[in-house]
C-alpha cells in the first residue's frame, strides 16, 4: 500500500516532520548571538540563562510522544481544520503550527468534546506509542450518530502502561472533570478531594503547567511552588513538569518551608505535636510577641543645635497605643515608631517658625533620645528566642496562655528540660512551625503567585497557616483525601482546613472516578471507609481487572512474602513491597538472602531494578504496577490509634495499578472482613 494511502504511515511522517521542526527550533535558539544586544554583563547573564532555559524546554524527549491526539474540526475560523495536540507547541520554518500545545484554547475540545456536545469536532484521533514509536491510532466520529460510544482502548492502555521510573504526566488521558479543574482561573483557589487513583496529584501538577502557559509573565514575577509530604514523593513527581516544558517550578516539603530559623533535631510525642499544631498556638504567639510593647513612662527631649524639643509622655503614649491598636506586624510598627515620634517633633518645629523637611525628620528619627524611647517601648523580638522562652519558661507560658490552654495542656507544651540557647535546643518539626509563625508576626512572609499543596489532609492547623502565608496575595491548589489522613492531627473537614489556610472562599471539587486502582482492589480497600471516614464516598473505579486481588494466609510469612515478590517480578513494570515500618529490616534481610535486589523509596526504578521496599509511612502518593502488602495487622498496630492505623492501611492497599497480593499470618483487621 502506498504511504499516501496508509493513515498510519502519514501520521508517522507527520511525527518525523514535527521532530525535525522541533530540532530546528532548538538549533535556532542555540545559534543566537547575544554579544551585540546586551548593554552590560548583568543583562548578558540574565539573557544567557533565559536562552539556556529555552533550549532545555525545546528538548525532544525520546520516551515522551511529541503529540498524542488529533482534532479535525467541522467548521472553524482557524487557519486549517486539523490540529495535532501535544505537550508543547511546534511550528515549521514558516511559523505554521505542526503541534498545538495541549493548554491552548483550540486544544480544549480534545478533553471536553463528547457526543452530546461535540464542540464542532468531527473526528478525535488518539495515538498509541510503543517505545517512542507511533504504532496505532483510534478514531471517534463525534458527529456520527451511527457510531456506537465505547471506551477507548488506547486510553485504557495508556492508563495501564507499566510504570518504571518517576511519575509521568497524564496529559494524554485527562478526563473532562479533571480538565475543568486544570483550566480553572488563576485568581481562584481550588481544593480537590480525590480518593486513590483519581489523578488528583497529576491534576494539580497539570494545573500549574496550564497556569504558567496562560499567565506566564505574572507567575514569572511572583513564583510558583509545589509542596509535597516528603522528599521521596517530590522525587517521584519531579519529572512531570519538565516533560510538559516547565522547568522553573520549585518543590519543597512543609519542613523545608519553615526550617530556615532553627535546626530540627528532636521529636514530640503525638499528644504534644497535636497541641503544638493547634490553631490556638497562633494567638498564644501573638500575645507573647505583643507583650514586649510597653507604654513610655517619661517625656522625650530632643536636642538639635541650641534648641530643645519636648514631647510629653502622654503624647508618646498615644503614638505607641495607636500603633499597637492597628495590629500591624511587630517589625513594621517598630520601624514606623521613630518616624511617628520624629513627626511630633517636626510639628513643634513648624509651630516655632522653622521649615523642616524630610531630611530633618529622618535625622530626628535617628536621634539617640528617640532610639532610646523606641528600645524601651518597642524592643526587637527574635522569633526563635521567643518560642524558646515560651517552651522553656513555665511562668512566661502561663502568663500568655491564660484562657487559651489548661494547666495540663501547658505542661504538655513545656520542654522537660529547658534549652539554654536557640543553638543547643532540640527543636521538633512542630517547633519550627511555631518559629515560622512568630517570624511572620514580626516580618511579613513573602507571598508567591501560586502554591500547590499535595497530601493536604495530613497538615496541622499551624502547618496550614505556614503554607497560607506563602500565598496570601496569590492562589492555591489544595490536593488531598480525607480518608488518607494518617497523622494524629489530620483534618476531618476541608472547610476547616481552608479556613486555617486563609482561603475560606476556595471551591471544593470532588473526583470520584478512579483510573489507576483496579475495581476489585479499590472495593476491598473501601471496606475500611465506614470505620475511619464515615460519610466519605468510595471511589468508583472505571477499570475492571479480574484476578487483580489475592489474599494469602501464610505460616512462613517472610518466605511467602519473598515468593510473592518473585512472582510479581515475572510481570512487566514496577513492584512495591509495602510493610509496617517495624517489618522493613527483617524483610530487607529476607529479600537479600533470596537474591532479590531492592530499592528504597526515592531511588528511581529502572528496567533492571524494579522492586522497591516501602515503609507504610512513606507509601502515600506513590504507585506501583504490582504491590505485595505484608501483614496488614502490623500496619494498623504500628500507628498510635486505630483510626490512623486503618487509614495507613487504606493507603497501602491502594498503591497498585495492576495487581495486589496481601500476605498475612495474623488475622487481617476485622474491618476488612466482608460485610
Amino acid at each position: 500500500m502506498p504511504a499516501s494511502d496508509d493513515p498510519l504511515a502519514r501520521e508517522r511522517a507527520h511525527l518525523t516532520s514535527s521532530r525535525a521542526a522541533l530540532r530546528a527550533m532548538r538549533e535556532d535558539v542555540e545559534a543566537l548571538d547575544i554579544k551585540d544586544v546586551t548593554a552590560n554583563w548583568v543583562n548578558a547573564v540574565v539573557l544567557g540563562r533565559q536562552i539556556e532555559d529555552r533550549i532545555k524546554a525545546l528538548a525532544d524527549l525520546s520516551h515522551t510522544p511529541l503529540f498524542f491526539g488529533r482534532l479535525d474540526y467541522l467548521h472553524t475560523t482557524q487557519e486549517g481544520q486539523r490540529f495535532y495536540i501535544g505537550r508543547r507547541h511546534v511550528h515549521d520554518a514558516g511559523g505554521d503550527p505542526m503541534v498545538i500545545d495541549w493548554r491552548a484554547p483550540v486544544s480544549q475540545p480534545y478533553y471536553q468534546a463528547s457526543r452530546k456536545d461535540p464542540q464542532d469536532v468531527g473526528l478525535r484521533r488518539r495515538f498509541g506509542y510503543t517505545g517512542g514509536e507511533l504504532t496505532a491510532y483510534e478514531d471517534e466520529h463525534l458527529s456520527d450518530p451511527e457510531e456506537l460510544e465505547r471506551t477507548s482502548r488506547l486510553l485504557q492502555a495508556e492508563i495501564e502502561r507499566p510504570r518504571v521510573g518517576p511519575m509521568r504526566d497524564i496529559v494524554a488521558t485527562i478526563q473532562p472533570e479533571q480538565d475543568g479543574i486544570v483550566r480553572s482561573d488563576l485568581s481562584g483557589t481550588v481544593c480537590v478531594q480525590g480518593g486513590p487513583g483519581t489523578g488528583k496529584t497529576a491534576v494539580g501538577l497539570h494545573r500549574v503547567a496550564y497556569l504558567l502557559y496562560a499567565h506566564r509573565e505574572r507567575l514569572a514575577r511572583t513564583g510558583t511552588l509545589v509542596i509535597g509530604p516528603n522528599r521521596s514523593f517530590l522525587h517521584y513527581i519531579e519529572q512531570v513538569l519538565p516533560a510538559l516544558g516547565e522547568l522553573e517550578v520549585k518543590q519543597a516539603t512543609v519542613d523545608d518551608l519553615v526550617g530556615g530559623q532553627v535546626e530540627v533535631r528532636g521529636a514530640d510525642e503525638a499528644a504534644t505535636a497535636v497541641l503544638k499544631g493547634d490553631a490556638r498556638m497562633a494567638e498564644l504567639l501573638r500575645r507573647a510577641v505583643r507583650s514586649h510593647v510597653a507604654l513610655p513612662k517619661e517625656s522625650l527631649m530632643v536636642v538639635r543645635g541650641s534648641r530643645r524639643w519636648r514631647v510629653p509622655a502622654y503624647e508618646l503614649e498615644e503614638i505607641v497605643q495607636e500603633l499597637a491598636d492597628r495590629d500591624i506586624r511587630y517589625g513594621a510598627a517598630r520601624e514606623a515608631l521613630p518616624q511617628r515620634i520624629a513627626h511630633a517633633v517636626l510639628v513643634r518645629m513648624e509651630q516655632a517658625g522653622e521649615a523642616p523637611d524630610d531630611r530633618v525628620q529622618n535625622a530626628v528619627a535617628r536621634n539617640t533620645a528617640v532610639k532610646a524611647v523606641v528600645k524601651e517601648c518597642w524592643p526587637p523580638v527574635e522569633p526563635a528566642k521567643l518560642v524558646l522562652r515560651l517552651l522553656g519558661d513555665a511562668e512566661f507560658l502561663a502568663e500568655h496562655a491564660e484562657g487559651l490552654f489548661t494547666e495540663d495542656e501547658q505542661k504538655l507544651l513545656l520542654w522537660a528540660k529547658p534549652a539554654r540557647s536557640v543553638r543547643t535546643a532540640k527543636w521538633s518539626a512542630a517547633d519550627a512551625v511555631l518559629v515560622d509563625e512568630a517570624q511572620d508576626l514580626v516580618e511579613r512572609t513573602h507571598s508567591l503567585g501560586h502554591v500547590v499543596l499535595d497530601e493536604a489532609q495530613d497538615l496541622s492547623p499551624m502547618q496550614y497557616r505556614a503554607v497560607g502565608r506563602r500565598c496570601t496575595t496569590g492562589s492555591a491548589t489544595i490536593l488531598g483525601d480525607l480518608a488518607q489522613g494518617t497523622t494524629p492531627w489530620a483534618t476531618t473537614s476541608w472547610a476547616e482546613a481552608l479556613g486555617h489556610l486563609g482561603k475560606p472562599e476556595a471551591v471544593v471539587e470532588e473526583l470520584t472516578a478512579g483510573f489507576r486502582v483496579p475495581r476489585e482492589v479499590i472495593a476491598y480497600a473501601s471496606r475500611l471507609l465506614p470505620h475511619m471516614s464515615p460519610g466519605l464516598a468510595a471511589v468508583e473505579s472505571v477499570r475492571e481487572n479480574p484476578g487483580s486481588l489475592e489474599i494469602r494466609h501464610s505460616d512462613s510469612l517472610d518466605g511467602d512474602v519473598v515468593a510473592a515478590c518473585a512472582e510479581a517480578l515475572a510481570h512487566e513494570g514496577s513492584i512495591g513491597l509495602i510493610a509496617a515500618d517495624a517489618r522493613i529490616a527483617p524483610l530487607a534481610e529476607a529479600l537479600t538472602a533470596a537474591g532479590l535486589a531492592h530499592l528504597s523509596p526515592g531511588e528511581e526504578t529502572t528496567a533492571e531494578s524494579r522492586l522497591t521496599l516501602v515503609p507504610a509511612s512513606l507509601a502515600k502518593g506513590l504507585e506501583y504496577d504490582y504491590v505485595v502488602l505484608d501483614e496488614p495487622a502490623a500496619v494498623v498496630d504500628g500507628e498510635p490509634d486505630e483510626r490512623t492505623g486503618l487509614r495507613r492501611l487504606y493507603v497501602a492497599l491502594t498503591r497498585a495499578v495492576s495487581g495486589l497480593t496481601v500476605v498475612h499470618s495474623a488475622p487481617v483487621p476485622p474491618q476488612l472482613e466482608q460485610v
